[in-house]
Parts: C-alpha cells; structure tokens; sequence
C-alpha cells in the first residue's frame, strides 16, 4: 500500500484556525504505509497527532544524502500516550528533508483509529 498524503493547514499570522477545519487522515499501520508531506518545510512543519484507546509510537523518517546532511543520526520515534493529542515538531530539514522534498512518517499499528495533521507555522512578516 502506498504512503498516505498529508497536506498542509497553515497556520495565518495574527489569526487562528478551527481544529474542526485541519485536514485529518486515519494512520495507516505497517512499515512502508504510513505518510508522506509533500514540498515539505520541516523548519516550518508541527505535527498533530491524535490517539484513541491505544497509544504507540510516531516516526519521522530520517532523511538522506544529499539533502540530509544530519539524516545519520537517525530517525525520531515519539511515543504518544492513549487519548491524547501529542505535538510534534518544527523539524530540521538536514536531517529529515528526503531527496524528494518530502517528511515521511510512519505509525505503530497500535495507535489506529487516529488522526495527523501537519500543520504549517508561518514566519512573522
């Protein structure tokens, strides 16, 4: 199965967003099947990570060379606690950023049914 496409929410400077109106996707247990964030920022990029009756861990892929230069030290495993809401991130683009442009992140099978969301920080003008 084919990794999951997470599109951006951006956050507007000076205002705010709904949680009702952040695009969710159901995660997608199984290595290789979770997500990817296309044209990705990572300095610019939180995920947000809700969790039903079963919580479990969350990893952004580290990335690799050229891109990431600092993709050697590994990828970041998160572990979420059941019924929560967790936050993850900014990131750094030299060690997550993969060739293609994209963050890749994947989910233990334990914590479907859930929900991500990447959302996108603004930079203050």
């Amino acid at each position: 199965m084919a990794r999951t496409t997470v599109a951006y929410s951006s956050f507007v400077a000076n205002s705010g967003v709904a949680d009702a109106s952040l695009t969710a996707v159901t995660l997608n247990p199984g290595t290789g099947n979770g997500h990817t964030i296309a044209k990705a920022v990572p300095e610019l990029t939180v995920l947000r990570v809700a969790v039903g009756a079963t919580g479990g861990n969350i990893t952004v892929k580290a990335g690799s060379l050229p891109l990431a230069a600092a993709g050697g030290q590994g990828d970041l495993v998160v572990n979420v606690t059941a019924n929560t809401i967790s936050w993850i991130g900014p990131f750094e683009s030299g060690r997550f950023l993969q060739n293609d442009g994209s963050m890749l992140v994947d989910v233990a099978a334990a914590v479907v049914p859930g929900t991500i969301t990447a959302l996108r920080v603004p930079r203050n003008t």
